[in-house]
């Protein structure tokens, strides 16, 4: 069944559609190659002429249970005949409450939790950053270069990924400072793990605190447990670590961004369990509610203790979109989240020889079904390849799989969570033929 040719890509009507897209959708959009969407189920997508795919993209990390999961599909159409939309700032609906105690269930923070629901992973983080400074009453932000946090200002003004994204868009939130994260790979103090004493922490506490920035009005760090955008990067436990040690020493609130890395996706609900943190502030979106729109924040009461009218929302928590996701967690504990640490393990297993097979394969990273795979010229200079990286996302599309970059050269590996092995090594089959074709002799 997959994948499946019936034309040249693209074919005639998915030409059509990328014809109209021209002449009335935003340039800014990105869009790698021409693939063009008409139904999907599970981790097999085709598009309007017929043409079956692997899709190991799923929507950016957001197709958790797959497309159009049964029990994800019933759950919007049950809602949906019964109401579309009651803002839920405004009234009271049992389908929000039962998703905020479904996640409250889940995070590993002692004592009362709460959520405020969003519709994006942006807005969710512009609610922390709200939140941090209201709780604190302290005004500045640390966060890391390479970082993605969201294209609205203030989650902008987090961002540190791709000058790009900011370019025009000045000036941005004040008060946010970046700082190396700790990619071990490209150690940007040029030291190696585990002799350089996490010179990164150090960095904030030896430097930045004592020439540039006032800890003491410092609101919150904001961080992924593992970098999406970045690259897939996993960072080693003693960062993350530390990081809370640094957070309690000086009052600061630790913010963890599981956008990209929560639900589910590296075998646990959230990546931080992986890390045994708890983080102040927990940020959620993407695979949430398998595609429908829906954000969240969740935080304890001591910390969430806005007052009436601080923070609200028209759309956040739409019951439609919390339908989809309390049949989302429903899956997630049921079998996802144990299938994506199986077959997560399985594609590890396979992926990791090509470091020593391939020269342009630098590293394999990542836990559950989040994996980087970092492309680059040669091992003696690590110097990214870029180029080289889009080749093979392009020739993985020809031969009929989905797949994205992150970060300047890596390729991104996060197929929705319903994955089977087959699908699995059919995948990495096409990866590797694709890494063959392109790799410089």
């Amino acid at each position: 069944m997959f994948p499946k040719f019936k034309t040249k890509l693209p074919g005639p009507k998915a030409k059509k559609i990328i014809q109209r897209d021209k002449r009335c959708m935003s340039p800014s959009y990105t869009r790698d190659y021409p693939f063009v969407m008409d139904h999907g189920k599970g981790c097999v997508v085709t598009d309007p002429d017929g043409n079956v795919f692997l899709d190991f993209a799923a929507g950016i990390a957001v197709c958790a249970t797959g497309h159009s999961h049964p029990k994800v599909v019933k759950a919007i159409k049950d809602q949906a005949s019964r109401f579309l939309h009651m803002s839920g700032t405004d009234f009271y609906y049992d389908m929000q409450v039962k998703v905020a105690e479904q996640l409250c269930e889940f995070l590993p923070v002692k004592g009362k939790k709460r959520v405020f629901f969003t519709n994006s992973g942006a807005e969710a983080i512009e609610a922390a950053m709200k939140l941090a400074r209201y709780h604190t009453m302290r005004h500045q932000f640390i966060a890391f270069f390479n970082a993605f946090h969201g294209r609205t200002l203030g989650a902008l003004s987090l961002t540190g990924s791709k000058v790009i994204q900011k370019k025009g868009f000045y000036p941005l939130v004040p008060g946010v400072v970046h700082v190396p994260y700790a990619y071990c790979y490209r150690c940007p103090y040029h030291l190696e793990y585990d002799s350089c004493c996490l010179h990164c922490l150090k960095y904030i506490e030896e430097m930045l605190f004592l020439k540039t920035v006032d800890p003491d009005d410092v609101a919150a760090i904001f961080v992924e447990p593992i970098q999406g955008e970045g690259g897939y990067v996993v960072p080693p436990i003693e960062f993350l670590l530390g990081l809370r040690r640094l957070c309690d020493r000086y009052g600061i609130l630790l913010v963890f961004d599981e956008v990209q890395c929560g639900m589910g996706r590296t075998g646990k609900m959230f990546a931080m369990e992986h890390f045994h943190l708890k983080p102040d502030i927990v940020c959620l979106a993407k695979g949430i509610a398998s595609g429908m729109p829906l954000g969240a924040i969740i935080a304890s009461s001591e910390v969430m203790n806005w007052k009436y009218g601080s923070h609200a929302s028209t759309f956040g928590g739409n019951p439609v979109s919390c339908a989809a996701a309390s049949a989302t967690i429903d899956l997630l504990k049921k079998s996802l989240m144990k299938n994506a640490e199986k077959i997560g393990a399985h594609i590890m297993k396979r992926l990791k020889p090509f470091v020593e097979k391939y020269e342009c394969v630098g590293e394999v990273r990542g836990l559950g079904l989040m994996i980087g795979v970092e492309i680059i010229k040669n091992k003696k200079t690590k110097q990214m390849a870029p180029e080289l990286r889009n080749k093979i996302i392009k020739h993985c599309f020809e031969s009929g799989l989905l797949i994205l970059g992150c970060g300047p050269n890596t390729l991104r590996i996060c197929p929705p969570l319903v994955v089977t092995r087959k699908e699995a090594d059919t995948a990495i089959d096409i990866i590797e033929k694709a890494i063959k074709k392109v790799s410089p002799r």
